[in-house]
């Protein structure tokens, strides 16, 4: 079934709000005559949205609680990559602080052999 903003706007509540899809936040923002492109996260459509929703009146300002939360959960998702990633580069250095503790460990073995053998031979 086709989103409908007008419906929507006659009845609308928050929870159904919060789990409209990307299309159906471009229809209401549409319906709004927000300016806006279509190219633009579905965040920032949704908060343009909620921002004039709350404005108009037609949901309260709890509704801001969802624009605050968004965009909270967003910088909690990239901060939990930039940890990933500098945990990635901890390993990386680890195996190459590894890697090169067996090399020296290996040559140091090496040394040991050759001085041994040299005497040896005297």
């Amino acid at each position: 079934m086709a989103f409908d903003a007008g419906k929507f706007l006659k009845t609308p509540d928050l929870e159904s709000f919060d789990n409209l899809k990307k299309e159906e936040l471009v229809l209401l923002a549409k319906h709004l005559k927000l300016v806006f492109k279509v190219s633009m996260r579905k965040q920032i459509i949704k908060n343009l949205v909620i921002d004039k929703l709350v404005d108009a009146e037609i949901l309260g300002e709890e509704a801001l609680e969802l624009k605050v939360e968004n965009i909270d959960a967003f910088k909690l998702k990239q901060l939990e990559l930039e940890h990933e990633l500098k945990l990635k580069e901890l390993e990386m250095k680890e195996m190459e602080k590894r890697k090169e503790d067996e090399f020296k460990l290996k040559q140091a073995e090496l040394e040991m052999k050759e001085r041994l053998e040299m005497e040896k031979k005297r």
